[in-house]
Parts: structure tokens; sequence; C-alpha cells
């Protein structure tokens, strides 16, 4: 069947020299709308664009309260932004008209079952963004168009003021209607602020202004029919809602289109949109962006020149979208006035497949020329590596897969928007870490290459010499060792916890290199980040946290490469463990929100680990250790709760009924050993994060002075425990690496300055270890942490992915099981 569409296109374009208001509004650029990259302003019930069969619009009312009156000259717009170009590149601003001095109104008609995510800003000489009550920059609201209908909103503060009102609390639930199970993120928005439910589909949004606000449940996968309702909030209490969301049925949707003839042969097309499986991150990512390239689905070739793609989508959710060669914002498609296009698709119910065809305008924008970049790079480089391309018009976006050639070489033709630039800055990199991997001529903080738009196309020829931190693997010899079988022996590797979107594209490449050094564990490290210490806001932000769908993907692959799989949970704090526990409050309110979160935390890693297949789950760890009975900061009592015994034996408790594998406790060594939990006794054993000084002259006196430290503390700790005990060890690729003196914060910094890179000592140092743990039976396990997934680094960071310290493995994992490679 043919479907309904909508074309959104916009047409105002300033120069890109008005991103400066951003820098003299210390806003935060991923956030605020940025003037001259195709914003503008619409007149309420005004046509926003070309369209095809239209679909029925309703008139929704904004009323919103301001914080104080608007200052002389100043006006209020309504932003409408867009989420596949990017919340601040596309914008369309509504004015809003006066009801009195602190009360402000418009009506826009909106297409029926719409999702609209808008904000406010105040506009005097530049622009001011709405905050939240936690003084941050709102990201967006948003309203679900069911009819006509009216939205309230309270303004906490502006980007120029900070918050300082009665507040109040909203929590609830979040329940599937037809199981009355609960729902894992889902994406909550309240007042300015987003969070996302758990596994037991609860949420808190704290510190919300006194007033009405629009609060809405939305499956960022769009497999459940969001909801709506208004929420009243009071000063010092809480607003408790439960919410039960139908699920939505799917229906195959394949897009066919065709492009302009200019478009270079066999290059991938992709679907960028607003939806999870569409390559939306909902996270705030660099450049304004909040989709990634390498998450989008890929149109396939068709013998009559036409592309096509597949996919299941939900119906009655509302699909914007658009085709591009790059991400929502590079080489995606334009109107032929060079203004963006963003679709809009109302899956509509159908008893068969849906069939949705366009026909793609063009890729460019303006009268600039298309600017095509070749790269030759370096032989060494890995075979299974892809080769990205970074621009900076304003600040770095995120990277853009290139197109492989052969013979070394790829290729990338950038189309648009070249309208609006100037002079910019590129950059080469490998699996899209630029930053990272870098071209070394351009990392270490040093600017891009410098390119200037052209009304003649234009064809640089850049030569690659070096990757940075990547060098040819220097020779090695493994120390043959007589290895003595073990019967469950964990032999694993841990991946590294500092998740970005971009690494989700790699994973599978990364588990096959695990399971080439013959691993029989994959520790997977998801985490949660803390966004306020009062009151202690902590929970998954999409983005800096994997999102329950990505870490479900990633067990699965592993499981997939018959790999046992532990989940490690681990916590982004504002800053370091120190400053988080000495700046927080720590009174008898405090400590119970602690209590709650960390409860909540547990709890959705359980449920993650049950859902997911996993083996293990690990909790504990140095960021917990104040917390624990009788714990501690900086040698001073830290407040801890007398009954915090207690308070931890229920959450064991509710780990355990919600996840039937084992369960370990991490502690660090040395200094951890003392302060285990009395209930580390009732779980299944202790992974100890070893980074102890063990330096010496070579192999055996490092083996030696490893081997001491293990029968002088651990064995009778291991003895009295009467607990397995897994090494999971933790050494940068630097001089002075086994002397321990660096950070253990800083070993999981890829790219680091941990000191000069020396790999052959990481792999000494594993040499030696696993020497010593072969000559003790009683360890039942070792495991490598810090693996950097996406990209073989042979810098100094921790992570083994590409050095020689690898390879140790691959020699000593299939011995304890008696296979010889």
């Amino acid at each position: 069947m043919r479907i309904r569409l909508v074309h959104r296109s916009i047409s105002t374009l300033v120069p890109l020299g008005c991103i400066l208001v951003l820098l003299l509004n210390g806003c935060t650029l991923t956030l605020l709308n940025v003037p001259g990259l195709n914003s503008s302003t619409s007149t309420p019930g005004q046509s926003s664009g070309p369209t095809a069969t239209p679909i029925p619009a309703a008139a929704v009312t904004f009323r919103v309260a301001l914080p104080s009156p608007l200052l002389a000259g100043e006006t209020l717009s309504l932003s409408v932004v867009d989420e596949v170009t990017g919340l601040g590149l596309n914008a369309v601003t509504y004015a809003m008209q006066g009801m009195d001095s602190l009360h402000y109104t418009v009506a826009i008609p909106f297409p029926l079952n719409s999702i609209i995510k808008y904000r406010y800003i105040r506009q005097g000489t530049i622009p001011f963004q709405e905050n939240d009550s936690f003084n941050k920059p709102v990201r967006y609201r948003m309203y679900a168009v069911t009819g006509p209908g009216a939205a309230d909103d309270v303004i906490a503060s502006w980007s120029d003021g900070s918050f300082s009102s009665p507040s109040g609390r909203l929590t609830g639930q979040v329940l599937d209607a037809s199981s009355n199970t609960p729902i894992p993120d889902i994406l909550i928005s309240a007042g300015g602020q987003q969070t996302l439910t758990d596994s037991t589909g609860a949420f808190a949004i704290e510190n919300l202004p006194v007033g009405t606000h629009n609060l809405v449940a939305y499956a960022i996968d769009g497999t459940y029919q969001t909801f709506q309702q208004g929420a009243r909030i009071e000063a010092g209490q809480r607003t408790p809602v439960t919410i039960s969301l139908t699920p939505a049925q799917m229906v195959n949707v394949t897009f066919t289109i065709s492009v302009p003839a200019d478009t270079v042969q066999n290059t991938p097309i992709r679907l960028a949109g607003n939806l999870y499986q569409l390559g939306n991150t909902f996270g705030d990512l660099q450049g304004g962006l909040s989709t990634v390239a390498t998450r989008m689905p890929v149109f396939s070739p068709q013998p009559d020149g036409l592309l096509t793609l597949s996919i299941l989508l939900p119906v009655g959710a509302d699909i914007r979208y658009k085709y591009t060669l790059g991400d929502g914002f590079w080489n995606a498609e334009h109107n032929t006035d060079g203004t963006f296009i963003v679709r809009q698709l109302i899956v509509p119910a159908s008893s068969g497949p849906i069939q949705v065809k366009d026909a793609i305008q063009t890729w460019q924008a303006g009268t600039s020329s298309p600017i095509l970049f070749e790269a030759s790079i370096p032989a060494i480089t890995p075979a299974s590596d892809i080769i990205s391309i970074q621009f900076n018009p304003y600040g770095w976006t995120e990277p853009i897969p290139m197109w492989p050639q052969g013979n070394n070489k790829w290729v990338y033709e950038l189309y648009s928007p070249l309208d609006m630039l100037g002079d910019f800055q590129y950059r080469y990199c490998r699996n899209d870490q630029c930053g990272v991997t870098d071209d070394l001529q351009t990392s270490n903080g040093q600017l891009g290459r410098l390119v200037s738009t052209s009304l003649v196309p234009q064809d640089l020829q850049d030569s690659v010499s070096t990757w940075n931190w990547l060098q040819a693997p220097p020779p090695s010899t493994l120390m043959g060792v007589p290895v003595t079988t073990r019967q469950g022996f964990t032999a694993g590797v841990e991946f590294l916890s500092g998740y970005n979107p971009t690494w989700q594209a790699w994973t599978s490449l990364a588990i096959q290199d695990v399971k080439g050094r013959y691993a029989n564990w994959l520790v997977v490290d998801p985490s949660w980040t803390v966004g306020q210490t009062e009151p202690f806001v902590f929970s998954p932000v999409p983005g800096v946290d994997p999102l329950w769908a990505d870490t479900l993907d990633t067990v699965s692959r592993a499981r997939a490469s018959n790999l046992n799989v532990a989940l490690f949970p681990a916590v982004n704090l504002p800053g370091d463990l120190n400053s988080f526990w000495s700046s927080a409050p720590r009174d008898a309110t405090w400590w119970n929100s602690w209590f709650e979160r960390y409860a909540a935390f547990a709890d959705y890693h359980a449920d993650l680990a049950a859902k997911a297949g996993a083996q293990a789950l690990v909790l504990g760890g140095d960021w917990v250790t104040p917390a624990l009975p009788g714990g501690q900061i900086n040698g001073t009592s830290s407040g801890v709760p007398a009954d915090a015994h207690a308070r931890w034996q229920t959450i064991i408790s509710d780990v355990r009924s919600r996840f039937g594998g084992s369960i370990y406790w991490a502690t660090s060594y040395p200094g951890g050993l003392k302060v285990v939990p009395d209930f580390a006794a009732t779980l299944d054993g202790i992974y100890l994060l070893w980074y102890a000084p063990i330096a010496g002259s070579d192999v055996d006196h490092i083996k030696a002075a490893a081997g001491q430290l293990l029968d002088t503390d651990v064995q009778p700790f291991q003895s009295s425990l009467k607990k397995p005990v897994i090494l999971a060890v933790a050494y940068p690729s630097a001089d002075n690496a086994a002397s321990a003196s660096l950070p253990v914060s800083s070993l999981f910094q890829p790219g680091g300055s941990q000191g000069p890179v020396n790999l052959q000592i990481q792999a000494d140092i594993y040499q030696a270890l696993l020497m010593a743990v072969n000559e003790r039976p009683w360890l039942a396990g070792f495991v490598s942490r810090g693996y950097y997934p996406p990209a073989v680094l042979m810098d100094a960071s921790a992570s083994i992915h590409g050095k020689p310290a690898a390879d140790v493995l691959w020699y000593w994992y299939p011995r304890f099981f008696g296979i010889t490679p």
C-alpha cells in the first residue's frame, strides 16, 4: 500500500559566523539552536514545506510560565527542533504572544500523531535558551499530537540565570498494558528534563518547578504507543504516577529510492531517522548531532538502478527521516533550493508490507561544488579497519565512514551542506575513533587539515604516512612454559567501560579478536551516570551509557561466539571519586537516596544479565567503598548509616532473586582486601582488581614479586573466605608500568598520557603474572582489563588490543584448557 508523507524543508540561510553567539552566551553547543544552519522562523498556520497527500493537522496551544518578565526589547519563541539533522542545526521557531508579563502562548498546527520536540528561546541581542532546574540546558520537551490540545510548561531558568524557586519531584512506573510487566529504557520527559526507566519500569525526575508540566513517556524504538498527561508538582511534595503503554504492532516497510545522476556508484546510502534503529542515539554527541552513521540501516542496490531497504517499523510511530551519504547533517539529501529535507511518515496499520517510494532531489546545497577527499593510508592498517573522515565547521562533528577503493586508498565526496561553510577543517581516523586513532599529522590536539569551499570541483589527494598509536608490531618472543591444565578456569578479557555510541559497530570484530585469544569469558562493563550529587540523580544517560538494547546486542554476539559473559556495571561520576564523596552531603536523606538508587542500579543489571543470558554479575568496586559498613573517606567516617549491613544484604537478596547466575564482589588490590564486606561470603567469588607494584629487572623477578604478594596477602584472604578469586589485571604498556605508580583511572584512557609507550613491558608483566597464576591452583581465573573494543591501539593504556600482551594470552589461555594451537 502507499502511505501519506510530509516533507518538511527549511529555507532561511544566515552566515556561519553567527555561531559566535554561542561563545558569547556560554551555552552548550550541542543544545542551543545554531544560527546560520538552516534555522527559520515560521508563522503559526503557515505551510512548512511541500507535502504529498497531506496528513490531517490539529492545532496545539502551548502555554508557558516564565521565571521572570522579559526585558525591554526581548521576545519569546518556541523552537521546534530536528533530532535527525541535529538539535541546534535545523530548528523552526514560532513567535509567542504574551497573555501577561509572565505567561505566553502560541497555537501551532501539526500533523496528527506527530511527536513534537521543542524548547523555548528568549531572544534579545543574543538568544538565551531555557535551562532546567539544575541549571543545565533543556535538550527538548515533547508533545504528542492526538488532536486539538494544549501543553502547559514552566520555564525553570534561562542560560544567563539560575533556578532558586520551590520544587517537587515526579516519580512513577511504566508498565506494558498487555502483560503488566515493567518496561526498561522508556524515555520520560517532563519540565525540560529527561530520564530513562530502569528495569522495574521506575523513574524519578527531581527538582521540578511548582506548576503543571506535560509528562510524556516515549519508546525510543517506537515499539509502544506514546503516553501523555499533565502532571501537577507541589512544593516539597512527590507526585506519583503509574503509566501503562500499549505495545505497537510491527509492520514491514520497504523504502525504494531513486538517486541523483551525480551520485557516486556503489556508495552506501543510509536511512537516518529519529528512532533508535535508524541511528538516533538520543544523546548529545559531537557538534550538536544525535545520530551515528554506522548505526543506520543501509540500502541495497537493485538491477533497475533503484535502491531498497526493508525494515520493521511500529504502527502509529512518527518517523522523521532522510536519505544520506553521511549522517543526518553531512551529505544528506536537500531540496533544490539548498534547504534540508526532513521527511515524515506516520506508520499506518496494514495487513501487508508497506511501500514507500521517494526520489532524492539532490545531495548538494547551494552553488559550492563537491569536494572529493582521497586518502592513501599506511599498508600496516588492519584489513578490518574502516577509514573515517571528520569535519570541523564550528567544532568537530561525528565521524563519517569513507568509501574503500582498494590498494590502501579511501575516498569520500562531500556534497553538502557546503553552502554554509567557508574554511573548515577535516581529519582522518580509523573506525570512527577520531581523537584517538587519528592520522599522526592531526593528532594530539593539533589542527585538522584545512579546506575551503569553491564554485569549482576540488580533488584533495592526501597521504596518511602514519596513524597515531599504530605501528608495525614489534618482534616478540613467547616464552615457552609448561602450563598446568585447569578445570573451570576463567580465562577472560574485560572491555573498557568508557562507552561511546560509535563502538557498537565494531563490537563483533572485537569479540572475534577476544575469541582468537582462546578466552572463554568476556566481561562487559555497562554504566550509569551520576547526573547530580544533591539531590542524588543516578541513571543511564543516552550517548554516555550503553542503552539496554546496546548491552543486549553485545552479550548476544558474545554468546553466539560461545563466550561466557559477565556484566560488571560501572559508574560515570561528575568528577574524580574522592571529589564525589567529599562533596556529597551524606546526611540521612542523601544516604537513603544513594541506597535507593544503587539498589535500582544493581537490580537493573541483574535483570539485564538475566535477560541477556549472561553467566555472571560483578558488583562492588572502589566507588562503593564509603557506603560499606564502617565506610571511610580519607581516613574518617563516611557517615554511612548504622544499618548499612542490612541494606546491603537486602540489595544482594534482591539481585539473587532476579539473576540465577554467579555473583562476584569486585575489590581492588592492594588495599581493597581490608574492606571486603562480610556479606561477600554469601557471594560466589571475588573479582580482584589487581594493579600492584611488582617491579623487577626481568620476567622472573616480576614473577617473584607478584608471587610474594599473592602468597602473603591474597592466599590467606582466599583461604579464610573460602571463595574463588579471579585476578583481574590492568597494567599500562608504558615505561615503569610494573611500579604501579599511575592513578588507576589513567590506565583506562585510550591515547592518554600514561608515559612513554613500552609494549614489551606490558607483555612481560602478563607473562610473569600468568606464570605466577600457573603455580597457584587456588586462583580461579585471570582476566585482562581495559580492552579497547573499536580498534587496535598501540598506545600506553591498559588495553591489549593488538599489542604483544594479547599474544601472551594466546599462548597461555588455550593451554589452561589442554589445547595447543
